[in-house]
C-alpha cells in the first residue's frame, strides 16, 4: 500500500522541518510513503527547509490561495503518485505524526474508507485562540 502524506503550509518555516523528521519512517501495512509539501505562497523559507527535510514533492503557489486550494492541489498531486491512502498533517505542529498509524488502523482493516483524526483541542494550550474556538 502507498501512503502519501500532505501538509499544507504557509509561512511555515519554524516548524516544517521538525514537522517533516517526526514523521515515522514506516508504518505497519504501508510499503510506499510520499511526503507532499504544498507551500501555500510562502514568502519565508519554507519550501526550501522543506525539500532539505525530506519532503519528496514540493508544489509553491506563487501566492497564497487558501486552505481549500492548498487542499486541491495536494490532493491533485496524490492522485499522480497512485496513493492508496491519503492523510494530511499540519506543518505547524498542531497534529503529532506518531498518530498516523492510528489513523491508518480502521483503513487497513477494511473497516472505514474515511478517518477523521481529533485534535483534543479543549485539552491544548498551545494552539491558538482563534484557531481553537473555530475547532470547538
Amino acid at each position: 500500500m502507498h501512503l502519501a502524506i500532505f501538509i499544507p503550509a504557509l509561512n511555515e518555516a519554524q516548524t516544517i522541518s521538525s514537522v517533516l523528521s517526526s514523521i515515522p519512517k514506516k508504518f505497519k501495512g504501508i510499503d510506499r510513503i510520499t511526503k507532499i509539501v504544498v507551500d501555500d505562497g510562502s514568502v519565508d523559507e519554507t519550501a526550501s527547509l522543506a525539500r532539505e527535510a525530506g519532503a519528496d514533492i514540493v508544489i509553491s503557489h506563487d501566492w497564497p490561495q487558501g486552505l481549500a486550494e492548498a487542499f486541491r492541489t495536494g490532493r491533485r498531486e496524490a492522485l499522480k503518485t497512485a496513493a492508496d491512502i491519503f492523510v494530511i498533517v499540519d506543518a505547524d505542529g498542531q497534529y503529532d505524526p506518531e498518530e498516523i498509524e492510528l489513523l491508518l488502523e480502521p483503513i487497513l482493516e477494511h473497516e472505514a474508507d474515511l478517518v477523521v483524526g481529533n485534535r483534543q483541542v479543549r485539552k491544548r494550550d498551545f494552539m491558538p485562540f482563534g484557531n481553537k474556538w473555530g475547532n470547538i
